[in-house]
Formats: C-alpha cells, structure tokens, sequence
C-alpha cells in the first residue's frame, strides 16, 4: 500500500504550505502558496539571496518613500517566480496585509503583481493573488475575478466568509482549519479534541457540503493545519496546503487513508442565502472566534510583511 501522502494526492490536491524550494522539490505538490511570514522565512535561507539582491536592483530607481515597499512586492514575485519552476500548477502570492480593509488598493496592488509576473512571462493562469477575507477583501477580489485575476480568499474562519466569498466568484477559499482549534482550545469548555470533533474540520465540511448542494465552483482549500488527524479528516476536499513537517509525517505512515469528503457525499439540507454588507458585518460581529482570529491573523501578517521590509531596507543600506 502506497503511504498516507501517496493516497491523499489521489483524492485531494496537495498544496505546499511553504516557501522552502527544497521542501517542494521533495514532496512534488500541485500547487503552492506563500504569504508575509512564510516570506520571511524564505529570506533567510541563502538559496534565495540573490533574489533579493534582484529585488532591490530591480527597484533601484524606484522614489525613496516607496523603494522598500515595492522591493517587498518584486520579492514575494521572483519567489513565486523560482517555485513555479517546481510545481506544474498555481503559486498563491498574498497582498499587504495592511490594505485588507482599502478596496481599491487591494486590486491595484493585484494588478501590479500580475503585471510583473507577466513580465517574466509567467502567465495570470499561473497566479492567485491572495486576500484577507474581510468584507473589503472580498469586494475586491469580485472585481478582480471580473478582469480574469484568480483570487484566494485567506484568513478565512467562519461560514459566512464563505459564502460571501462564493457569491463574489472567487476562485478559492482558504479556511483555517488549525487556527479555529486554537481558539477553541483557549476559549472553549474542552481543552481536547479528537479530529472527527475538531472544531476547524467541522467548519471545512460545513463549507464544503453547502459549496456542493448549491453548485459553487469557489474551490475549498483547507489550511493551516496542526496535526495529520485534521488533515485525514477532509481527505477529498478539493484542495490542501500542508506544511512540509505535516506532509512528511503522512508520507511516514503506510495506514489506510480513507475518503471522507466527495461532492455526491450525503449532506444536511441547508438554505441557500445571500449576505448584504450589513448582513456579512453583522454575522462576523456575532462570531467572537471569527473576528479575533481574523483580526489577529492580518496584525500578525502585517507584523511580518514590516519585518521583511526591515530586512530588505537594512540589505539595501549595507549592499
């Protein structure tokens, strides 16, 4: 019998959570994604430091006030840029954080990604522009998806994300499966909790099972995963990014893997809705987990994305 990594990829895409061309190299998934902090750790490893000499060459005439900025951008590019050159599919490459509540800057910002990935002739079908799933993210990455820029909607914790992510077409969801226990966890009566219990593999299905009754095309990509019980649990859900620690543990393990997600699965009978702006702002208020975990996740993010700039501005003064 082929290992748990082997059978998984059978029946779900596997995505690497990861930046690490190593690790991609290794356990050969289908796509890959990156965002602020998986950036981070990316500059540091000397494979990648000539793709940051190439950043800050590439922006060397580029006005004082915002050389860093779009040095940042050119960065998280030429790494999607390498990693492209080692999985057959899509590399996801996240926005600032910090513009997850200005519409308009959001999609320029996309467009500019694009635009230089096109330069490099790497083609919009290669490329998801990841936001956070606020109502803001949301608007534009529906405008977005108009001009033909797939989007993936990250940072996402709660089911009326995901439906409002539906209705705005957005290519791809990315709920946060591991995030949801943590919070569980520290808020919660239990302190355990078995998979099949797991409060995040709970919310994944509940998506998956009302994306399928109404015949949205959004793809459901679990993420951010805390151990490989979660990860069997959604064994069939359309897509996975694993890290390359977890995706190690599953290729060690020779067991059965079995499916527990397929879209003519037996689903719970749901009422399709529709969300306003009020609605959307209201259904997030009254979901403490959904709104911390989402506010935490874009400070946290914007934290890394000020310490990769730091980096680059500190290269940029010593080079």
């Amino acid at each position: 019998m082929t290992n748990k990594l082997e059978q998984l990829k059978a029946m779900t895409t596997v995505v690497a959570d990861t930046g690490d061309i190593e690790a991609i190299r290794r356990y050969r998934p289908m796509d890959a994604t990156t965002n602020p902090s998986l950036l981070l750790k990316a500059a540091a490893i000397e494979e990648y430091q000539p793709l940051l000499d190439k950043s800050l060459s590439d922006t060397a005439s580029a006005p004082a006030s915002n050389r860093i900025a779009q040095a940042c951008e050119h960065l998280a590019v030429n790494i999607g840029a390498e990693i492209l050159n080692f999985v057959p599919g899509k590399i996801s490459t996240e926005v600032d954080a910090r513009l997850s509540f200005d519409v308009s800057a959001t999609i320029s910002t996309a467009r500019r990604i694009i635009a230089l990935y096109e330069k490099m002739g790497i083609g919009r079908e290669r490329i998801l522009i990841k936001i956070a799933s606020t109502w803001e993210g949301i608007q534009a990455a529906k405008q977005l998806e108009q001009e033909g820029i797939e989007c993936n909607l990250t940072l996402l914790f709660s089911f009326h994300q995901a439906v409002a992510c539906a209705e705005a077409g957005a290519t791809l969801i990315s709920p946060f499966v591991g995030r949801i226990l943590d919070w569980y966890k520290a808020n919660g009566d239990a302190k355990e909790y078995s998979p099949e219990n797991d409060p995040g593999v709970i919310s994944v299905t509940r998506i998956y099972q009302y994306y399928k009754q109404f015949g949205y095309d959004t793809i459901v990509m679990g993420a951010s995963f805390r151990n490989t019980g979660e990860i069997e649990q959604l064994a069939g859900c359309d897509r996975l990014t694993i890290s390359p620690q977890l995706m190690g543990e599953l290729e060690a393990d020779a067991g059965a893997l079995q499916q527990r997600l397929s879209p003519d699965m037996e689903k719970p009978a749901a009422e399709k809705i529709s969300l306003s702006e009020s609605a959307f702002r209201w259904h997030m208020n009254q979901d403490a987990m959904a709104t911390e975990k989402l506010a935490e996740g874009i400070r946290n993010f914007a934290k890394d994305q000020i310490k990769l700039e730091m980096l680059l501005q500190e290269k940029s003064t010593t080079s």
